[in-house]
């Protein structure tokens, strides 16, 4: 997927893989070379290959992921079922597979706090460098806080044990090509 486009107003993206802040000013034009779960990967014109999430998807046009709506009453186990969903919507911005279905989610537990759950998870990151760790780990936390009934989420990145591409789903090693 490439898609060309021209930024309606200035925004901010995080430069890949480094995790920085970075301006993008209206005017400039970039690529889009993945949209998946609500964030982009764009290459600037300047050749910078950044992310852009939340409500600045709006400079390249695209509407933000809207808050998932649930229906009926909520059980802790349906609740814990709907965090697993919203983590299943989180990706590495150069990878095109989610992140449980890389392997990199660990553990994902509910907590009982005042007024409904604290989410804990625990994940990790498929190299220990890599600057986009407290970016996707925001992500998992934002998108956690979405749901009915979960007030708060601590989302801790840790690297024991050390991922491989081993954890990853079947169906992730088949969409990567990698057995």
């Amino acid at each position: 997927m490439r898609e060309e486009v021209t930024l309606t107003k200035d925004c901010k993206a995080v430069q890949i893989p480094y995790g920085y802040d970075v301006p993008l000013a209206a005017g400039a034009k970039v690529s889009i070379v993945q949209a998946l779960g609500g964030a982009y990967t764009v290459l600037t014109d300047q050749g910078m290959m950044v992310r852009v999430a939340g409500p600045e998807v709006e400079a390249l046009g695209k509407q933000a992921n809207a808050v998932p709506q649930v229906e009926g009453e909520v059980t802790k186990e349906k609740l814990e079922e709907l965090v697993w969903d919203q983590l299943r919507t989180c990706y590495d911005p150069e990878i095109p597979v989610n992140i449980v279905e890389l392997g990199l989610v660990y553990q994902c537990e509910l907590e009982p706090v005042e007024g409904g759950y604290k989410a804990r998870v625990k994940m990790t990151l498929t190299a220990p460098g890599c600057g986009m760790g407290p970016v996707l780990a925001e992500d998992v936390r934002g998108k956690s806080m979405t749901l009915p009934g979960v007030k708060d989420a601590d989302v801790q990145v840790v690297f024991d044990p050390v991922w491989d591409r081993n954890m990853m789903s079947e169906a992730a090693r088949l969409q990567l090509g990698i057995w």
